[in-house]
């Protein structure tokens, strides 16, 4: 009989059993090696812990754990994070100082930064700039993914309405946040308008074909009018004051400072969500401040390097970008056109009828749509 229970003790049983005596079956072999009470009482305790999970039950529990750790990474990667946050990765508070001068204010443009530009940075040696590279991409996901991942992350991309439906249908839901939109076409084809009613329904819950978020409006020309604002709130039942008070407005005298308002937009975004940036018109300044053909290459460099921050904070914080342009003909030519992800043609039709015509989108098909410019700003055409 002895025999057969300290043989039975080196099998524990792989399912658990109801009988809370199964638990003290293996107990006679620890007792045979004269292990003290105390131990006897913990190995009792893990043991019927262990038996009382049947193979299901740890399953479970793994399946749990993995969908919280999954969980917490998701919820990790909601950026952007605030460049302060490489502190945790051992940079120094003074390091952090000099990228944020430099219009580095989140860990996602450090970490799309090329090592050139941060090398750039005065005060911050190679080392050191290895050291930041190595945090930033740590906290930011360069990689490879697959395409199911990447697609799941498209189904969350939010559509800002413009206001009429026609113009939404060839959109598919409105203008795409995390990208850059231009708008071009001749003076008084709309642009402005729907830059301006953009600025109203980006405050608009979700459901309702809004983003939530502020607007920022850099604004080159001198055509922002908030009284228009005003109107266009009235329209979507919201309160007025408040909609102005979401709108970051700033006045851009010269292609420079054009350049350094966008680094001023980036630490602003960093502080609260904004939902839309436009910049109307990206290349009126350029027109003016690079004038001679023998600026021609100069101007070209200086626009593209405006541009590629812009599509860098498109990207940073998950907003909607719009530059409008003044001419039938892109100033920025193939620059302009690298630089957007969608280009929209806006024409004038018959009377206050505005046609807006898509020119290239990695998505949208080419297609075009009729809306109207009222006193409630963007509007579906009425027949």
């Amino acid at each position: 009989s002895s025999h057969h229970s300290s043989e039975r003790s080196t099998k524990l049983p792989l399912q658990s059993t109801s009988s809370p005596i199964s638990i003290w079956r293996p107990i006679s072999l620890f007792e045979k090696h004269h292990f003290p009470p105390f131990s006897l009482c913990q190995i009792s305790l893990s043991l019927s812990w262990c038996l009382g999970q049947s193979p299901v039950n740890m399953e479970q529990q793994r399946n749990r754990k993995t969908a919280q750790q999954y969980e917490e990474v998701e919820e990790m990667q909601q950026g952007p994070f605030p460049v302060e946050q490489l502190q945790a990765s051992g940079i120094a508070s003074i390091d952090i100082k000099k990228l944020k001068d430099a219009g580095l204010c989140t860990v996602e443009s450090v970490a799309y930064s090329p090592r050139k530009e941060l090398l750039q940075i005065k005060g911050i040696s190679e080392a050191k700039v290895d050291k930041i590279i190595e945090a930033a991409s740590k906290l930011v996901p360069l990689g490879f993914t697959s395409a199911s991942q990447l697609h799941a992350q498209r189904q969350e991309i939010i559509q800002i309405t413009s206001g009429s439906n026609e113009l939404d249908k060839i959109l598919e839901g409105g203008i795409e946040t995390g990208s850059i939109t231009e708008l071009y076409g001749e003076f008084r084809s709309g642009k402005t308008q729907l830059c301006h009613t953009l600025c109203v329904t980006c405050q608009l819950p979700l459901d309702q074909g809004g983003g939530e978020g502020k607007a920022m409006y850099i604004d080159a020309e001198g055509t922002f009018r908030p009284q228009r604002l005003l109107q266009i709130a009235d329209r979507f039942g919201l309160n007025g004051d408040d909609v102005l008070e979401n709108v970051a407005y700033a006045r851009a005298y010269n292609t420079d400072h054009q350049s350094r308002l966008l680094l001023e937009a980036a630490s602003m975004m960093v502080e609260t969500r904004f939902a839309l940036m436009i910049v109307d018109s990206a290349t009126a300044l350029y027109r003016t401040d690079f004038s001679g053909r023998g600026e021609l290459s100069a101007r070209q460099m200086h626009l593209a390097k405006f541009l590629r921050s812009l599509q860098k904070l498109a990207d940073e914080v998950d907003g909607s970008a719009i530059f409008a342009g003044p001419q039938i003909k892109p100033i920025g030519g193939n620059i302009m056109a690298h630089a957007s992800t969608t280009r929209l043609a806006l024409r004038k039709g018959r009377g206050e009828e505005r046609i807006c015509k898509v020119i290239s989108s990695p998505c949208l098909a080419e297609a075009e749509a009729r809306f109207q410019i009222s006193g409630e700003g963007v509007i579906d055409v009425k027949d």
